[in-house]
């Protein structure tokens, strides 16, 4: 099938047009808000690099900054400290070639399916005949070929997050920025549409921020782990999931890793603000490292708090089944 056109260039990139896309660099990201005359830090002197086609996940308490910082890469709020950069240049402000999906699908009520995801495309420099195969083409991506026409309130929580998901996608961003995505989705619809993520990842490789409160789903999906700490915000741990997809959410390695990751997690609840972020955990695999900086490490997972894997184990097995018979 011949790749649709986007502004002179392919719209369905090749992997060897893709690896330069989607490099994400934070050098001292910092936030605040004015509350009342005071002044509230949010965010503190983040310093992370994602590498092109990583999947990365943040995890941290509620009101840690998680999303804030999400916006902030998106280019939706420009009044922050530090330099965010995505392939080489400075963001300043919206861009196609970084995607967002929120937890709720946001589609317009009056609009179509198909008519939802070509919002993706509207300020994109596409003629009609590649934008339609476009939306064609991502609507059977995220596996809803047959409800083009349907509207939203015709369609589950799961299938209008597909759309969202769809829509995210179909300008083909180097960066899709992803805040809790599933988080409204009742447990079962939430493990099939991870798992559709995973091989949406794994065949497209466009680099991936997950932001969610679900360490589990962190683990399943992200190449790394990263562990916020709170108010303010600031990166405590940087945890390497050196587990190759497709991931089993049976795999004692990634059970093992998230008893590790809620340990930490726990741990930022009480901790007070260090002068410094932790290192991160060093793996064969880990990239990006170059910018990380700081002192201290994640503990390696051997001395992960053990006990919480045979119920894990149990949950991960039925979960997988009942996945397995939908």
């Amino acid at each position: 099938m011949p790749a649709p056109v986007r502004a002179g260039i392919t719209v369905r990139r090749e992997w060897s047009e893709m690896e330069a896309q989607g490099r994400l660099e934070l050098r001292g990201v910092s936030k605040q808000f004015r509350v009342a005359g005071t002044v509230l830090p949010v965010l503190r002197e983040i310093d992370l690099a994602v590498a092109a086609g990583e999947f990365v996940a943040i995890v941290g308490a509620s009101g840690c900054g998680k999303s804030t910082l999400l916006r902030l890469i998106a280019g939706l709020d420009l009044n922050h400290g530090g330099d965010i950069v995505c392939d080489g240049a400075r963001v300043d402000g919206p861009s196609l070639e970084r995607g967002i999906v929120f937890q709720e699908p946001r589609l317009f009520p009056w609009l179509t399916v198909k008519e939802n995801v070509a919002l993706g495309l509207l300020n994109a420099s596409v003629d009609a005949r590649a934008k339609r195969r476009a939306i064609a083409e991502h609507i059977a991506l995220v596996g809803l070929t047959g409800f083009e026409d349907a509207y939203p309130h015709q369609l589950s929580g799961g299938m209008a997050q597909r759309a969202a998901i769809a829509r995210g996608l179909v300008a083909r961003p180097g960066l899709l920025l992803l805040d809790e995505p599933f988080g409204a989705l009742d447990a079962l619809t939430r493990a099939r549409l991870q798992t559709e993520l995973q091989q949406i990842w794994a065949r497209e490789r466009i680099t991936m921020l997950l932001v969610t409160h679900d360490v589990e789903e962190a683990v399943q999906l992200g190449d790394r782990v990263i562990v916020f700490a709170q108010r303010p915000g600031r990166i405590a741990h940087i945890v390497a999931v050196d587990v190759p997809h497709p991931r089993v959410r049976t795999d004692e390695r990634l059970l093992r890793l998230r008893a590790e990751v809620l340990t930490l997690l726990e741990g930022t609840a009480t901790r007070p603000e260090p002068g410094a972020v932790a290192n991160e955990r060093t793996t064969a695999r880990d990239r990006g490292s170059d910018a990380l900086h700081g002192s201290g490490a994640a503990t390696d997972g051997r001395d992960a708090p053990h006990h919480r894997l045979p119920c894990a184990l149990d949950a991960a097995q039925s979960l997988d089944r009942l996945v397995g018979a939908g």
